[in-house]
C-alpha cells in the first residue's frame, strides 16, 4: 500500500494486510462483518482486535442489524520500526490464535452468540499477550 493511500504518519505503519488476514481465515471469512485498519490515535500495546458483534437489542428495543452480526476485526498501526518485529510475531502467534478464536465463536452455543465478546492481542516488550475482554 502506498505512503499516499495509507494515510498514516510516516512513523506509523500497520503490521498486517488483508491478504494476511484472509490467509489466516480462508473461508471463515465469510463470517467477517468488517475488517478495519485504524488510523486513529495509538491504540497503546494493542496491535490486534477481533470482536463477536451479537443479534441483540442495544436501544429501546432495536435490535442490530443483520448485516452487522458477525466478527470484527481491527489492526492498529505501530511504530514503523517495529513493524517487521510485530509483524512476524503476528503471523506466527496471533492469526493462528485469530482463527481459533473465530471457529470457537462460530461452533459456541447461543448463550455465547447473544452476547458481544472481545479478544485484544497486545505487543510490548517484545512479547505478544492475547485476551478476552468485556
Amino acid at each position: 500500500m502506498s505512503a499516499r493511500d495509507r494515510r498514516l504518519p510516516r512513523h506509523r505503519a500497520r503490521p498486517l494486510t488483508t491478504t494476511d488476514i484472509e490467509g489466516c481465515l480462508g473461508p471463515l471469512m465469510s463470517r467477517v462483518t468488517d475488517l478495519r485498519f485504524l488510523m486513529g490515535q495509538d491504540g497503546g500495546s494493542i496491535v490486534l482486535g477481533a470482536a463477536w458483534v451479537a443479534p441483540q437489542s442495544r436501544n429501546y428495543g432495536r435490535g442490530v442489524h443483520p448485516d452487522m452480526v458477525g466478527f470484527r476485526i481491527d489492526v492498529h498501526p505501530v511504530d514503523a520500526t517495529e513493524r517487521a518485529a510485530v509483524r512476524a510475531v503476528l503471523r506466527e502467534q496471533a492469526l493462528p490464535q485469530l482463527h481459533a478464536w473465530v471457529t470457537q465463536g462460530i461452533t459456541a452455543g447461543e448463550g455465547w452468540q447473544l452476547t458481544d465478546h472481545r479478544h485484544y492481542w497486545r505487543f510490548a516488550d517484545g512479547r505478544l499477550t492475547h485476551r478476552d475482554e468485556t
